[in-house]
């Protein structure tokens, strides 16, 4: 009998679209084919099934084609949510942070690139900070007091804006975000994710994601 195919996932370890797409694979064991990509050299089967050429990518068994990386946390945990992170969402939150959050995050990181005044755009990032730090006091996180896709989905993105300048981000009067962004970044979860592997060519032996996930 023919063993079923793994969905493939096409992702770049430090990019946070890729990052909360492998949490909600890894959360629920959902297995499929690991390719990591060199975003300067993307390969051609990534971009033959997704022309845009952004990660992630993921490659279902039936050939269907899933480039969005929200849209793959919800076909993951749709597949296997036992943490119930899919009963911990805030849509509005998560589109504020790929929307006005993002873009502020971009010109902060890459003035240069964009052409901005980097501390403009920093202020104008910490007023989300500001909103997450609110709603984390009560429960510590985002939707209550266990994770959910809604942190998921967020801490990657804030991790990136307090790369930038660790000691400013330190000292800011944030200390229920920086607890929160802490206990993802120590988790065992994040660090299942976060393993280093050399980027994908074609022929190269199969990476299972997460690993040592047997078929379910």
């Amino acid at each position: 009998m023919t063993m079923p195919i793994d969905p493939i996932l096409y992702s770049f370890r430090r990019c946070p679209y890729a990052m909360r797409a492998r949490l909600a694979l890894a959360i629920g064991a959902t297995r499929c084919e690991l390719r990591e990509v060199k975003l300067s050299a993307k390969p051609q089967a990534m971009l033959d099934a997704s022309p845009k050429g952004t990660v992630p990518v993921l490659v279902l068994p039936d050939s269907r084609v899933i480039d969005e990386s929200l849209d793959i946390m919800h076909w993951a945990l749709a597949q296997s949510d036992p943490e119930g992170w899919l009963a911990r969402d805030d849509a509005t939150l998560i589109a504020t942070n790929d929307g006005p959050f993002k873009h502020d995050l971009d010109r902060y990181k890459y003035p240069e690139r964009h052409g901005s005044d980097a501390v403009e755009h920093r202020e104008k990032g910490l007023d989300f900070l500001r909103v997450l730090d609110a709603r984390l006091v009560a429960d510590g996180q985002l939707c209550g007091d266990r994770p959910g896709l809604a942190d998921a989905a967020i801490f990657p993105f804030v991790r990136q804006f307090a790369a930038v300048d660790r000691d400013w981000f330190d000292g800011l009067p944030l200390r229920y975000l920086q607890r929160w962004l802490a206990g993802h970044l120590e988790s065992d979860l994040f660090a299942t994710v976060m393993l280093r592997k050399k980027p994908w060519s074609e022929g190269d032996p199969v990476i299972h994601f997460p690993a040592d996930t047997p078929r379910s």
